[in-house]
């Protein structure tokens, strides 16, 4: 997520997308955002690998036995293999990260019910980015023949050595050159943030209905997508030029009304849109070379593959509802389909009578009784929302006829069970895109929804407003006797939608039409020799795909008998499905590998079931590589009871082009079935090859038969143009027929990309005329025309060209022994975009009773194994407690929240291994930075390369003094000397205790007469210039001996007190500054002088070397002094020290002209003068809080009302109650105190209120502060405390440093504040590039107040020293008479000093001598007006250049990371 999201009152991210894509369309209509991975089912489990007769242990153990569904001998030996190899390495181990949660919150978990694991364990989609691929031309044509171990099932001993030869071996696919993998995703990929993952969002989302494409597609066209790129650079110098005035360009303050309607005027005509959203990928990144010695394909062009011709047999229906009609009414007593309860007993068994009757009854009902307004509520073509649970499928199936009998259109969704169900909201959104208004459910499925106060049932996040209709008998209306339904034959109308889930978690809703369902069911009738009256076991889930493909539609085309085994039976039963099949003597069973493995765990427990009656035994997700474990190993058990090794007939689908292909079944006469052994190597560069090296890391597939009746099949490459692949290439499988899927719902563009696609030959020419819909199955035509899959889209995660599949990794993760540490049906394995490229992330979840130590070894021989077998690392490896990764409908993981929540922060994991030493060494490199600006730019005037020099200063002070005695130099304490005489009874000086009451006050007088009490007390025994340690608490004391230290011709340097309960670390800074600063006495207190000298103290410092300490609380009273007189105004006043955030101890030199002139610019900023009043909430020790303290009231004769910090902690409120009280126009403070009053008194603004506090007479609330505004805080800040009369407006920051202390302070006339929005991807790279508010990746940046009256500001390449342009990123130099005179340092660093106090520019203004403040920021112009009339320049802060970190040529700051840290987790806070 972006480290800082939208402000407070911005639109969402949602909107924005929204609305930026609406804004898009018009302008580039090719970039259609498509995502070829976006994958049939959310519900593809991982089916297990080759299982051994179960052990007693694990028969003991059920839950936990089921994990062995995953298990594969052959796989778990290569991974042992390969941690014998890696050790021999030697490679360093990862380190070891503490859990910064408790342990025990993973205890107090409850383990999850591994049983659960579903439908869509192991179906791990991952986000897959495919680099293009360019046409080679073939010049060698190897067959494929001989890389085939032909295997025929018919012998038990082939069918034996292929369970223990089969394993989940790494599949990756295609690998071309990263330069083009690069290339072809500059338009589509975020720069991540290295240090905090931020929210990827791609710039060139396609117009979505559903505003859910938030992913450009990955199937651009090379030339659009190199006409996006064009842009980045056109565009790239214009981006400065945008304004976003906030401010009011007057220099009064008026009313937000006026302010607002100004802004609006202000705000200038936007650059076109695609500026914003384009990144600069070239610009930024130096393209990796491809490995030269990579295996490439060197087969002939396949050759397109034709299905045998689809027969026409003449009974078979016009259409599904025709058939429908024809045996409810020829045979209204066959048995359409039965349910089961959760023991397994029939409940219900519906004849083909039923549900022709209750289809009726609905359809009537729905088109005639309910109505909106006197008007129906739904015509025919209207989409209509089945919302029924995975155990009810004959409700199910009489409300999807019903609908096809009324002509509406059924969407068959999930049941959502809370209003935070994962994915939840994207199926909202889908209904909403689809204009869904009305719901169909069960009346107990109703009942069980959560419900409003009203008792309707809630609206669910992102869902439209529906009406639910209960489908159960009693609210139906029976038809009149005149009433028929409309059967029509089959048409290019929308029958019904499924969705279908991308990886990236998107939901799109797929349109199948009439003609296309009923050749659907055609076809598979064909292919599987489908006759009438068959039965046929279903255990998949009948809403979509598969299981609504044979078991609610083929099925009634050919009036056979259904028998529906729910999920949550199989979880209490997992043999359930094979006694049915017994019971019944059903011929066809429909399942995945996952009840195949579930059922081989129960096995021992039944000696009396046969399986001989079935013909055929559909593998649903055979094209799952790990299919053919749980294919072998099935057989291998059941095999004795009856199952021949023909029947099993694995086939591969997606929704988008339905069934792909499939083994046909025995009597068909087909080619045997097919085995092939591949290397994963060549795998991963999209190369077929045999592994004759390294056994270990070979994947073995089976065939998925061949293809459709009436399909035309071909293999195209998956990036860029949809060229024809190579015989032993591995691509995109696409399938014309009239059989698929019409469109996504609403979504043109992607719908053009995969239902649209045109293969072509290497000459370019189309193969045919004929559409083609892409499968997102990966893989390639074998011998006998056999269809081989080795992965999906969605399981591809493509790591420095080298693409891998997301199954493998697991299968690998879960190969690693001990196993007793994951739940293994728990583990998401997907990619995140990390500069460019695509890194692993592992998540799975720990079970409770697995110990921290434990955890951490199996994670790092995770990470070893996987980067033996793969050769690629894995970016992060996190454990999270039992139960906590968000589920899918069914059970499983949902892998795109599970990625979500990980890029947002919100995973919350237990056990955590970050192994960059593999994943970042080799990210892409970026380009070598050059000079924005050099020396041989030409300049002319105040231009440079065609920009404005970045430069800017305050107003003059010649011109803001003009009478003589103002332009007279005064020494400080000549100013106090000369109040005391003319002014002597003025109060300067008020403190204020916890209580709110006056602790002590100054007049000019007596605060004169204390000063030369001190000195009096010091000339007896100092020398002249001597330096001084002042020691005191914050308060008069501090002040007069800071006065009599320059009275007696000393250096006062001021220090703070150590706290008393925290000698051992404050105490040694005291020291450290006293020593430093060589101070040759100590002024205190008596309290403090006792302290510094107490046996606490010697156990921190050496108590003996303390220079000479003085109690100044009862000096006696001597002679007035002659007050000293220092011979020029550059000798040196005081010391100011400070630590730096780095923790540099800097001690800097104010000279009595830079003190004056401090002075002189404040007082002209804020108006200050005696009269005035102001409030001061600062430490007193060092940078503006010192002058503040110390120097300004004498200076300008105000009164400051003085609020030691230190009071806040016993009584928040003691400052904003002063500030109502004294009613102060003009207030100091730090974030310090800002974040106390925010955090303290953010619930008692009514209490405040009650007792008179307002702040309404508060013109201007400053924040001292020497980094980057803190916008988050001032807001906060200024919202909390609105209700008590606070102007928003009247917040704002001063900034300083150590070569300057005041820089920039708001003052109190002048401009508000401006703010921008910068990109964070742009400042990484030093540039600066203004962006909308709320747009990815925005960084919102406040001003850092006014520049000071005689102070001028340049923008300075850190490097050439070159001035730099308007908007640019570079170091802040200053020039201005309070500069400070340079380093007070031990050693006398000239060099140092001479650097940052002393500079000048290399080119164009080479005479000025400049003070390096050590920050980066930059100058705009905006188009507010300052005081003097002219264009007002506003300086912007980012951050210390101290305190970046440098990372591969990438510049990130502290606070950024530090921010992301913090919203990471709700318990994570600033201390």
């Amino acid at each position: 997520m972006n480290a800082f999201g939208p402000e407070p009152g911005d639109i969402t991210q949602k909107g924005y997308e929204k609305k930026r894509s609406k804004l898009l369309a018009p302008y580039i209509p090719q970039i259609q955002g498509v995502d070829p991975s976006l994958q049939i089912d959310n519900r593809i489990q991982a089916s297990s690998q080759a299982v051994l007769p179960v052990s007693k242990q694990n028969k003991s153990r059920a839950a936990n036995a089921r994990d062995e569904r995953f298990r594969s001998d052959l796989h778990t030996e290569a991974v042992q293999a390969a941690l014998a190899k890696y050790k021999e390495r030697k490679m360093p181990m990862p380190s070891k990260r503490r859990s910064v949660l408790v342990q025990s919150s993973v205890e107090a978990c409850t383990p999850p019910d591994t049983s659960s694991a579903s439908e869509d364990e192991g179906s791990l989609r991952r986000q897959g980015r495919l680099p293009t691929s360019t046409p080679y031309q073939g010049h060698s044509h190897p067959t494929v023949e001989h890389w085939f171990n032909r295997v025929i099932q018919g012998s038990s001993t082939s069918s034996s050595a292929s369970s223990t030869s089969s394993h989940p071996g790494g599949r990756s696919v295609s690998n071309t050159t990263t330069h083009a993998a690069l290339n072809a995703n500059a338009t589509a990929t975020a720069l991540a943030d290295l240090m905090a993952h931020t929210q990827l969002d791609n710039h060139s989302a396609p117009p979505d209905v559903t505003g859910l494409s938030e992913r450009s597609s990955l199937h651009v066209e090379r030339p659009h997508a190199a006409s996006v790129r064009g842009v980045s650079r056109n565009y790239n110098h214009h981006t400065s030029v945008m304004e976003t005035a906030d401010g009011v360009p007057v220099n009064s303050r008026v009313s937000n009304k006026i302010q607002q309607l100004l802004n609006t005027l202000k705000r200038p005509k936007r650059p076109p849109l695609r500026e914003f959203f384009v990144d600069d990928f070239e610009e930024l990144l130096d393209v990796q070379q491809p490995d030269p010695n990579q295996p490439r394909p060197e087969g002939q062009q396949m050759s397109p593959l034709e299905g045998e011709p689809l027969g026409v047999v003449t009974n078979w229906p016009p259409s599904l509802p025709a058939a429908l009609q024809k045996w409810g009414t020829t045979h209204p007593k066959s048995p359409c389909l039965t349910a089961l309860d959760n023991a397994g007993k029939p409940v219900y068994t519906l004849t083909y009578g039923k549900l022709w009757t209750r289809s009726q009854k609905l359809a009537y009902t729905l088109l005639n009784k309910l109505s909106s307004r006197n008007e129906p509520l739904l015509i025919p073509g209207d989409r209509v929302a089945l919302v029924f649970p995975n155990s009810d499928p004959v409700m199910f199936m009489v409300a999807f006829y019903g609908c096809l009998l009324a002509e509406l259109v059924p969407v068959p969704i999930e049941v959502p069970l809370t209003r935070k169900d994962a994915g939840s909201q994207q199926i909202g959104f889908l209904l909403g895109s689809c204009g869904v208004t009305l719901a169909l459910t069960t009346d107990a499925c109703q009942k069980g929804l959560p419900k409003a106060q009203t008792g309707e049932v809630v609206t669910f996040k992102g869902w439209p407003r529906l009406l639910w209709f209960v489908t159960d008998g009693k609210h139906v209306a029976k038809p009149p006797k005149d009433w028929y339904p409309s059967i029509r034959e089959a048409s290019n109308d929308i029958a019904y939608i499924e969705y279908k889930t991308s990886k990236e978690g998107s939901t799109m809703g797929i349109t199948v039409s009439h003609s296309a369902m009923l050749a659907h069911c055609q076809a598979l009738t064909q292919a599987c020799g489908y006759t009438e009256a068959e039965t046929i076991t279903n255990v998949l889930d009948f809403k979509r795909e598969a299981g609504l493909w044979h078991g609610v539609l083929t099925s009634v085309m050919n009036r056979m008998h259904v028998i529906s085994i729910p999920y949550s039976l199989m979880k209490v039963n997992p043999l359930s499905w094979i006694q049915k099949v017994h019971m019944y003597k059903a011929r066809v069973a429909v399942v995945k590998s996952r009840d195949m493995h579930w059922s081989l765990l129960a096995q021992r427990d039944q000696r009396d079931i046969s399986l001989s009656s079935l013909r055929m035994l559909i593998v649903a997700d055979g094209a799952n590589p790990w299919s053919i474990s749980s294919c072998d190993a099935f057989l291998n058990v059941f095999q004795s009871r009856g199952l021949r090794p023909e029947v099993i007939c694995p086939c591969a689908s997606s929704s988008e082009a339905m069934t792909v292909a499939i083994r046909r079944p025995p009597e068909m006469g087909v080619p045997p079935p097919g085995k092939a052994v591949l290397s994963m190597s060549g795998l991963s560069h999209s190369v077929i090859r045999v592994d004759t090296e390294e056994k270990l890391s070979v994947l073995t597939v089976q065939d998925v038969g061949q293809v459709m009746p009436g399909a035309l099949v071909c293999v195209v490459r998956v990036e860029g143009t949809p060229y024809l692949c190579k015989t032993d290439e591995v691509g995109e499988i696409c399938v014309s027929s009239g059989c698929s899927g019409l469109a996504y719902y609403g979504l043109p563009g992607m719908t053009k990309n995969i239902f649209e696609t045109i293969p072509v030959k290497s000459t370019g020419v189309p193969i045919s005329n004929r559409p083609f819909t892409k499968t997102s199955l990966l893989g390639f035509v074998g011998p006998d025309n056999l269809v081989f899959v080795v992965g999906k889209m969605d399981g591809l995660m493509v790591v420095s060209g080298r693409r891998h599949n997301a199954d493998d990794v697991v299968a690998t993760a879960l190969a690693v022994e001990p196993m007793k540490f994951v739940y293994r049906g728990r583990i998401a394995v997907f990619s995140v975009s990390v500069l460019h490229d695509e890194r692993i992330v592992v998540v799975a979840e720990q079970r409770p009773d697995a110990s921290e130590e434990d955890s951490f070894q199996w994670m790092s021989r995770v990470l070893q194994a996987i980067d033996s077998i793969h050769q690629v690392g894995v970016y992060c490896l996190a454990l999270v407690p039992a139960n906590t990764l968000p589920k899918a409908p069914l059970g499983g993981i949902h892998i795109s929240e599970t990625k979500q929540r990980f890029l947002e922060g919100s995973l919350h994991p237990c056990n955590v291994l970050m192994c960059p030493h593999t994943c970042v060494t080799n990210l892409p490199k970026p380009r070598q930075k050059q000079p924005e600006v050099g020396p041989a730019s030409m300049i002319v005037g105040n231009l440079v390369a065609g920009k404005r020099i970045a430069q800017a200063c305050g107003r003059d002070l010649g011109q803001l003094e003009d009478n003589d005695q103002a332009r007279k130099f005064l020494y400080i304490h000549d100013v106090l000397q000369w109040r005391a005489q003319a002014t002597p009874d003025h109060p300067l000086f008020l403190v204020l205790n916890a209580k709110g009451t006056v602790a002590s006050t100054a007049s000019c007088l007596q605060l004169h007469k204390r000063a030369e009490r001190v000195a009096a007390a010091l000339m007896g025994r100092l020398n002249t210039g001597d330096h001084v340690a002042l020691v005191y608490p914050p308060g008069i004391d501090l002040i007069a001996t800071f006065y009599g230290c320059l009275y007696a011709g000393c250096v006062p340097v001021t220090v703070r007190p150590p706290h008393p309960q925290n000698l051992a670390t404050t105490l040694p800074t005291v020291k450290m500054i006293v020593e430093v600063s060589k101070s040759v006495c100590i002024l205190t207190t008596q309290a403090i002088m006792k302290l510094l000298k107490s046996k606490e103290a010697a156990a921190a410092v050496d108590i003996k070397s303390w220079p000479t300490v003085l109690d100044t609380d009862d000096l006696p009273r001597k002679k007035n002094p002659q007050i000293y007189k220092p011979p020029t105004p550059e000798m040196l006043a005081y010391l100011d020290f400070s630590v730096s955030t780095t923790g540099i101890l800097a001690g800097v030199k104010m000279s009595h002209a830079a003190t004056s002139a401090l002075c002189r610019s404040i007082k002209l900023q804020c108006e200050l003068y005696p009269s005035r009043q102001i409030a001061i909430c600062l430490d007193p020790y060092c940078g503006l809080g010192l002058a503040l303290w110390c120097l300004c009231s004498v200076y300008s004769g105000h009164q400051s009302i003085l609020v030691p910090p230190l009071e806040l902690e016993s009584n928040a409120s003691l400052w904003l109650t002063a500030v109502s009280q004294y009613k102060v126009r003009v207030t100091f403070c730090s974030y310090s105190v800002m974040e106390m009053c925010t955090k303290g008194l953010g619930s008692q603004t009514e209490a405040l209120r009650l007792r008179n506090v307002n702040l309404s007479c508060v013109r201007t609330c400053m924040v001292v502060a020497e980094e980057r505004p803190r916008i988050t805080l001032t807001q906060s800040f200024s919202k909390i405390f609105k209700d008590l009369g606070l102007s928003p407006r009247a917040v704002s920051t001063t900034f300083g440093c150590r070569v300057n202390v005041a820089i920039c302070l708001q003052g109190t006339a002048g401009p508000d504040p401006t703010t921008v929005y910068v990109d964070m991807r742009a400042l990484r790279h030093d540039r600066v590039r203004l962006v909308e508010r709320g747009s990815p990746h925005s960084l919102p940046l406040m001003e850092s107040g006014k520049i000071l009256p005689g102070v001028k500001v340049i923008i300075a390449n850190t490097e050439t020293k070159g001035p730099l342009g308007d908007s640019h990123l570079g170091e802040v130099w200053v020039s201005s008479p309070h500069n400070a005179t340079g380093y007070y340092t031990v050693y006398g660093e000239e060099a140092l000093h001479a650097d940052h106090f002393n500079t000048k520019l290399s080119f164009g203004d080479t005479q000025t001598v400049w003070a390096r403040t050590g920050y980066l920021g930059f100058l705009r112009r905006t188009e507010l007006t300052d005081a003097s009339g002219e264009r007002h320049d506003a300086l912007y802060v980012v951050g210390s250049l101290d305190e970046t970190l440098e990372l591969r040529g990438m510049r990130y700051h502290p606070i950024d990371i530090e921010t992301s840290v913090i919203r990471s987790h709700k318990s994570i806070a600033e201390w």
